[in-house]
């Protein structure tokens, strides 16, 4: 039969007052505690099933399991399934455990078929999950299999309470079932050759101005494990001490966020435990930012896609990558002053897509986008513009599907300059419909044009 376990609503609350402490006065320690879920689960621990979920996904069950007389049992839902979009959920200590005494997190997990399991790991708090550890795309199939997840820097986790955690969807839009068992913490002394990176180990450049706020991204940590595979894990900005080669030109702070100060050059660098990771970021600030100009259509009249004056549509991504064919790299990651932006390099094409759902833009009469062309070579001097309408049922390729794509022909696309692109939507003549819009590309006529900021995507009347 199965158990259910009840959901835990965990309440953290921080009292602080100043006091003196005396000679005598010790600090808290924290449990070391390594169990997870051992047949039962360790005392203190409660569970909490993410947003949109089935949160009726997790079970315990004491007909299956690798060891002992109960498991943990997770029941995905199928695509379309009302209670939930998908299974995932946080097990969490709410007064944290002293981690440093491991080096790997370990579980045994069967499936009732062949699967992938999309994410697990650890340090998900429902707070700041400062220390997060990522693992993805794990496979799994009818054998019980152990699982091993190492942590980036043990030494950290004095106070972790984010003990284990899972998110997983269908398998070919229908639903299965997994089991996972015997969650532990451990001290293997096995994993070797940690090999941290940066920016995915690139040597990234990148054009900003005073006032951006950078995020760091790309960060793995990738570890020799004792089958003699390399596992590679996502880890939080945290794990990481940060050197800015030029800290009046940028700082970064302990959570990754890069802070441009002044005008100039600066090479972000990184370590972790220790050990220098591989990829920088060189940050090359042009000085004081001008922004684009502030929208004034009354929001009543607008359907904004990317726009920090109106409430913006559901929009898929900004980026979407379409090889072999794109190169644009870039996503709506830039922040300056308060503005958000879109900043694309090596550009040939680039869609935004907002399919989920479409949106009816029947009673609009203009498309609106601001553009800054930053590179200083090549024509850049003009630009398309294709708007897509994915038809009544809502999918591309599928029912009335009708698009059209503009040529914006202009010699005001100056280098560092910001140009108002507002087009009437009666010159897209080939779009038979806008109740439906759900794409919005933009693409060269010339390779002019390679490095590109983007603002005010909107549709108005």
């Amino acid at each position: 039969m199965k158990n259910s376990f009840l959901l835990a609503v965990i309440l953290l609350m921080n009292v602080s007052c100043e006091r003196n402490l005396s000679d005598d006065a010790t600090l808290s320690t924290f449990s070391k505690n390594a169990d997870v879920f051992i047949d039962t689960f360790s005392a203190g621990l409660g569970y909490g099933a993410f947003g949109g979920t089935d949160y009726t996904a997790f079970t315990v069950d004491t007909d299956v399991k690798y060891q002992g007389t109960a498991s943990m049992r997770f029941d995905v839902p199928s695509v379309g399934d009302p209670s939930g979009a998908y299974a995932g959920g946080a097990f969490i200590d709410g007064s944290g455990r002293n981690l440093t005494d491991y080096d790997a997190l370990t579980f045994w997990v069967k499936g009732s078929q062949a699967a992938t399991i999309n994410e697990v790991g650890f340090g998900t708090d429902f707070g700041l999950n400062k220390y997060n550890v990522r693992m993805q795309n794990v496979p799994i199939d009818t054998n019980w299999k152990k699982i091993i997840i190492p942590l980036p820097d043990a030494s950290k986790l004095l106070q972790e309470k984010g003990m284990f955690w899972y998110s997983e969807g269908a398998e070919n839009n229908l639903g299965y079932t997994f089991w996972i068992d015997n969650v532990k913490y451990e001290k293997l002394g096995t994993l070797a050759h940690p090999q941290p990176k940066i920016m995915d180990g690139a040597d990234s450049v990148q054009q900003t101005y005073i006032g951006a706020n950078i995020t760091m991204t790309g960060l793995t940590d990738t570890f020799n494990m004792p089958n003699g595979f390399n596992q590679t894990i996502s880890i939080a900005p945290s794990y990481y001490t940060y050197t800015s080669s030029n800290p009046s030109v940028a700082t970064v702070s302990e959570s990754g966020v890069v802070s441009v100060l002044s005008g100039g050059t600066t090479v972000i660098t990184a370590t972790l435990a220790g050990t220098n990771a591989q990829g920088s970021l060189t940050i090359n600030s042009l000085g004081v930012f001008v922004p684009a100009p502030t929208p004034t259509v009354n929001p009543a009249n607008v359907l904004s896609i990317f726009c920090n004056a109106y409430t913006n549509v559901p929009v898929e991504y900004y980026n979407g990558y379409w090889a072999p064919y794109q190169t644009t790299l870039g996503q709506a990651d830039i922040h300056i002053n308060g503005d958000d932006l879109i900043k694309y390099s090596q550009f040939n094409f680039v869609g935004i897509q907002f399919s989920q759902p479409t949106i009816n833009a029947s009673q609009m009469t203009y498309v609106h986008v601001d553009l800054k062309v930053l590179n200083t070579t090549g024509a850049r001097n003009s630009i398309k513009l294709k708007l897509v309408d994915f038809g009544s049922d809502g999918i591309y390729g599928g029912v009335g599907d009708s698009s059209h794509e503009y040529t914006f022909n202009s010699a005001a696309l100056p280098t560092g300059n910001w140009v108002s692109v507002e087009l009437p939507l009666s010159a897209f003549t080939g779009l038979t419909s806008k109740a439906h819009l759900a794409q919005f590309i933009l693409g060269p006529t010339t390779s002019g044009i390679t490095d590109l900021l983007v603002d005010n995507v909107y549709f108005h009347n």
